[in-house]
């Protein structure tokens, strides 16, 4: 009788030790509910200095990024969707010419706007996308609808354009995208490259030192609602001076946005070929889902580690399913903001 309660209770230790260490890598990975809806967003991210930042500046991107925000975290807390708070957040950010999406996009060498955007909802893992459209007032808009009304992913320039009006979506005449500011940026690059070329026809330089390290003001937004549903979206105007019809990240689901329910959402912003090459946003997800990781230990991961190790600038917003939230970046700084379901408000622009 003795030996059976000895070894009953040490049965019972053990399954009290187990059951201890399980909750507390449960606790660790992130498994415990921290927000019953939340949201996160960017501005771009680049060689972004508080020193070249006039106050001036500094508190209109700080307005304009709470401006956006509120505006999705409203829709969650009154019990709206995920799909709903991150369009509407991103088209704020459209609006604005602060940063390179819509009206602030900008211009490609040929002296044009094309803008691309992508979005993508948690719950089904149903995606779009549009690339190269030049007079959509709202790309991200369009990506949503993409999504919804027609059985591809993806649609890009004139054809992307015609799908928008027969849809309804406002058309705009593409001087709505010109901003100087924008312009001028593509004048004193394209100045640069030819001046180079003068000396030496070899210095093709598509990717000039201006262009890498300039900061690049792509937007992204991640949200979770009440119903613990994912969405995710990113809108840009790509790289200054681009060519040839090139396409970033923003508008590839798994490169620049990645949503599932299962894992985490991730909008990305950066140099958008090296976040092709790595797949960063879906990455991240895989990460978690596989490797059992945190959101915090799959985002630094791969923006520190991977993303550094090939040499590609950037960051992410990230937020998983249990209202867990990561801003990372390798750059200087990034444009950012995050909201929980208590309505605490977090906004930075700078490495801190």
């Amino acid at each position: 009788m003795k030996k059976f309660l000895f070894i009953s209770t040490l049965l019972l230790i053990l399954i009290g030790c187990k059951n201890q260490t399980e909750s507390s890598s449960k606790e660790k990975k992130g498994v415990i509910k921290k927000n019953d809806f939340a949201i996160i967003i960017h501005g771009g991210a680049g060689t972004i200095l508080k020193k070249n930042m006039s106050e001036e500046k500094e508190i209109a991107y700080k307005a304009k990024l709470k401006e956006a925000i509120n505006v999705g975290y409203t829709i969650l807390k009154n019990g709206g969707t995920s799909q709903e708070a991150v369009v509407k957040t991103i088209q704020v950010m459209e609006e604005s010419p602060l940063f390179n999406a819509g009206k602030g996009a900008v211009f490609t060498h040929e002296e044009t706007n094309e803008l691309d955007a992508s979005f993508m909802d948690g719950k089904t893992l149903n995606a779009g996308a549009v690339a190269g459209v030049t007079n959509v007032k709202s790309p991200i808009e369009l990506a949503v609808k993409i999504m919804t009304d027609s059985d591809h992913v993806m649609l890009s320039g004139k054809g992307a354009s015609i799908f928008a009006k027969e849809k309804g979506l406002e058309i705009v005449d593409p001087s709505y995208f010109y901003t100087e500011k924008r312009f001028q940026s593509l004048q004193r690059i394209k100045n640069k490259t030819k001046t180079e070329l003068d000396h030496d026809d070899k210095k093709a330089a598509f990717y000039d030192a201006d262009i890498k390290n300039a900061k690049f003001g792509t937007v992204g937004c991640v949200a979770l609602d009440k119903n613990g549903n994912i969405a995710a979206g990113t809108s840009t105007g790509g790289m200054t001076n681009k060519r040839w019809g090139r396409i970033g990240d923003a508008p590839i689901i798994g490169s620049g946005t990645y949503a599932n329910n299962l894992t985490c959402g991730v909008s990305s912003t950066g140099w958008g070929e090296y976040f092709i090459r790595s797949q960063v946003a879906y990455d991240i997800s895989a990460q978690m889902e596989y490797q059992n990781k945190s959101l915090k230990e799959a985002t630094t991961d791969v923006i520190q580690k991977k993303l550094t190790k090939l040499g590609g600038t950037g960051g992410v917003v990230a937020l998983d399913k249990n209202g867990n939230m990561s801003f990372e970046f390798n750059t200087a700084g990034m444009y950012r903001a995050s909201m929980n379901d208590k309505g605490d408000l977090v906004v930075k622009i700078y490495k801190e």
